[in-house]
């Protein structure tokens, strides 16, 4: 089931029929039932069919942005690349050998762009990057039960002058992008399982790239249970969890640029940079 946040409430589509959920329904009831599949299928009973869905929002309320880096053998080589200068080149292949993951918070509700909506670059950055995730739904108790599609917004020239600086790197007004929908399902995702990314800029085509989930170093329950250790999310959480796609690094975001990331059987998140 694909469950979209809108202006007029959760939207259901199932069987390509869309359904709109009782009002007392939302997203933070979604996310501390014990089995969120098995309330969106009660609630389809109570629900009004439409017949088009209403203006997008990121399907996110109370729920906190976590993400983890360097899951993937691209990203640990990209990191330690732009970190080479200072020193740090051997801290990031450590990191991707280490027991323990990196994980790092990443935003809330009012930091983060919505399916459509502008995704924002640090003026005091020259170097920034789209970083497309498959990204889980964890429940309040911890368990997995549904995936998104996330965008790690980057500045990479900030984290790659000292690591210490990854929270300024990471972590400002519209640094994060999630959408189009949350899909909700009992089953792991195939580990063939794709992304894909498109970067137009004045309606060219200056980046595009693609990875599979299989390429994940760490599973994702091992994910979810680091992030929950000694830790608590009264309203779950989302846990992007990490890039295989890096562009080149003579490549910069733009304003104006449209990033496109695909994840099947999610759907496509489109922003737009500022």
């Amino acid at each position: 089931m694909k469950v979209y946040s809108t202006a007029e409430g959760l939207v259901i589509e199932t069987n390509q029929k869309l359904s709109l959920l009782p009002t007392d329904h939302g997203l933070d009831r979604l996310f501390t039932a014990p089995d969120g599949a098995a309330l969106l299928r009660s609630a389809l009973g109570q629900s009004t069919p439409i017949d088009a869905l209403p203006t997008l929002g990121a399907p996110l309320q109370s729920q906190e942005i976590w993400a983890a880096g360097v899951t993937y053998l691209r990203s640990r080589t990209a990191r330690m690349e732009e970190s080479k200068d200072a020193g740090g080149g051997t801290f990031y292949d450590k990191v991707y050998n280490a027991v323990r993951p990196e994980l790092f918070f990443k935003g809330t509700a009012h930091r983060t762009a919505g399916p459509g909506e502008q995704v924002h670059l640090r003026r005091d950055s020259k170097w920034n990057v789209p970083e497309p995730e498959l990204t889980l739904a964890i429940n309040a108790q911890g368990k997995i039960f549904g995936y998104t599609i996330g965008n790690d917004m980057s500045s990479r020239d900030i984290e790659g002058e000292n690591p210490l600086y990854l929270p300024q790197a990471k972590v400002y007004h519209r640094s994060a992008a999630l959408g189009p929908c949350l899909y909700v399902t009992d089953e792991p995702l195939p580990t063939k399982t794709e992304i894909a990314i498109e970067i137009q800029r004045s309606g060219a085509t200056v980046f595009s790239g693609q990875t599979d989930i299989g390429q994940i170093k760490r599973s994702f329950t091992e994910l979810a249970e680091f992030l929950f250790r000694d830790n608590s999310f009264p309203a779950g959480c989302y846990l992007m969890t990490g890039t295989g796609i890096v562009p080149p690094d003579n490549f910069t975001l733009q304003s104006g640029d449209k990033i496109s990331i695909t994840i099947a059987p999610i759907g496509t998140l489109v922003n737009v940079v500022l």
